[in-house]
């Protein structure tokens, strides 16, 4: 009888420490969750920064173009201005 109740308390502190295992692999899988979810949050605000980081580059270049196309503006109004000069010089010369 005495053996019988022994066994039996083997067995119950066996179970209670499959328990305590089972537990355990729980929490551990909770924080292995816990930790793809903060990688994934990381890598959210990284593709964030990367996506603010391509506008600001488009918007540098975009404003490099619209400087170009002033520069070439202004070129073309001082050539126009040149070519009235010499229109007036040439108009100046055959009057004279």
């Amino acid at each position: 009888m005495l053996l019988l109740l022994l066994l039996l308390l083997i067995l119950l502190l066996l179970l209670l420490l499959l328990l305590l295992l089972l537990l355990l692999l729980l929490l551990l899988l909770l924080m292995l969750l816990l930790l793809l979810l903060q990688l994934l949050l990381l890598l959210q605000q990284l593709l964030i920064l990367l996506l603010l980081l391509l506008l600001l580059l488009l918007l540098l270049l975009l404003q490099l173009l619209l400087l170009l196309v002033l520069l070439l503006l202004l070129l073309l109004v001082l050539l126009l201005l040149l070519l009235l000069l010499l229109l007036l010089l040439l108009d100046a010369a055959i009057f004279t």
